[in-house]
């Protein structure tokens, strides 16, 4: 990838500016913005690359290329991720490339099964997205998630774990040889058995305004957006558990001050966390208090969170430069498009040995109900779906070979 930052064009209230940016950010891809409402003066510039028409996003490469209002597959293509595996068979193929997906084919295949990694954003999950991990053996001294995320990459390739990344499996189907049809957009791939390790995504309040937000005052990535609002005299912080007070305690090194909004009563983070929040001087909790709304200005910026008292009623208009949404995660299971049980929460109902319901298909990590959702369970578990998977390969083989 390129390492001299692209040039984003656009406007905040546009959605496809959004998008790029967050396919941007996912992939880790430097860029700077610029915002069209605040620097007109590069309007100009638009019309001129794209033969006199306004179209937004224009992206800008290093070499003088660019691209008008691409799709994520354009970008995918012109970052250069590779986005179409070199066989179209495996042993094993990973869905998701997060701590338990890239723990599992890492065992699969130091064992030989040859494996493949299909990513629908990019490679490490949330673990890439987190500034900084204090709570994962071997690290005295924590280590910055994007740091984690690329050594658990470099050693599965190194072990010979094919990635793709950008690329999305749309369908599991079944084959009538017993392995599985794993469906992506550019390619279809037999694998002789697959695991799930889909994660979950951030969960959203479903606020007025939120959506049309999102992207422009609205984030869910601390990590990604923060630096954007370094001397914001207000940044709120939606959620109370862990994340939420640890991020907030992150993006007290750009805001001026943090306040954290907790529907519940108290808190319901550790009590490590509470205190470091209780003594920084930069931060305040407010709890019983929901969200109601969030509001923007004409250039569609958010201006404000309208917070209600759940005591009262009551509701205030807290004037904000951004809204940092940590309120829990919903399982990816679209992938088994309902050929799996799902418990009462959606997550992924498995037996001890990591199987769901569907011949073949193994699922770990915190897209399966009862794990964790902690890092070090999800590599646990990645090493236990791949245990399980190397049994159901040699039980696979000695019975065609038994039947031949």
């Amino acid at each position: 990838m390129e390492t001299t930052p692209l040039l984003v064009i656009g406007a905040s209230w546009c959605p496809d500016c959004r998008r790029a940016k967050t396919f941007l950010g996912d992939h880790h891809v430097p860029y700077e913005w610029i915002d069209l409402d605040q620097q007109p003066e590069h309007r100009a510039r638009v019309e001129e690359l794209n033969g006199g028409a306004r179209v937004i996003p224009t992206i800008i490469f290093p070499d003088g290329s660019h691209l008008a209002e691409p799709s994520n597959d354009q970008l995918a293509d012109k970052i250069g991720l590779v986005r179409v595996a070199r066989e179209r068979s495996y042993d094993v193929v990973v869905v998701g490339g997060g701590p338990a997906g890239l723990t599992a084919a890492l065992y699969l295949a130091r064992e030989g099964a040859t494996t493949l990694v299909v990513e629908r954003s990019a490679v490490g999950g949330q673990v890439a997205i987190t500034e900084r991990l204090d709570n994962y053996p071997g690290f005295p001294d924590g280590i910055a998630g994007q740091d984690l995320a690329t050594r658990m990459r470099q050693q599965a390739e190194r072990a010979g774990v094919e990635i793709l990344e950008a690329v999305a499996v749309s369908a599991l189907a079944p084959r009538d040889d017993g392995a599985l049809d794993v469906v992506t957009p550019t390619a279809t791939y037999r694998a002789r058995a697959v695991v799930v390790a889909t994660g979950s995504t951030y969960r959203r309040t479903g606020a007025e305004g939120e959506a049309d937000l999102i992207g422009a005052g609205v984030h869910f990535c601390a990590t990604c957006d923060g630096p954007f609002y370094r001397g914001a005299p207000e940044v709120v912080v939606v959620g109370g558990g862990n994340s939420g007070l640890e991020e907030g305690l992150y993006l007290t090194q750009f805001a001026e001050h943090v306040t954290v909004v907790e529907a519940a009563p108290a808190l319901t983070a550790g009590r490590l966390a509470q205190d470091r929040v209780a003594a920084h001087p930069g931060m305040d909790a407010l709890t019983a208090t929901a969200v109601a709304a969030f509001e923007g200005d004409a250039t569609g910026k958010l201006t404000a969170v309208v917070l209600e008292d759940r005591e009262t009623g009551e509701r205030r208009r807290h004037p904000a430069s951004a809204a940092f949404v940590f309120i829990g995660l919903d399982p990816n299971t679209e992938v088994l498009g309902g050929q799996a049980d799902l418990d009462d929460a959606g997550f992924v109902v498995s037996d001890e040995r990591l199987a769901t319901g569907v011949p073949g298909v193994f699922v770990a990590g915190d897209v399966r109900h009862g794990s964790t959702k902690q890092l070090a369970a999800a590599a646990g578990e990645g090493a236990t779906v791949a245990l399980a998977v190397r049994h159901h390969l040699e039980r696979a083989a000695s019975t065609v070979a038994a039947g031949s």
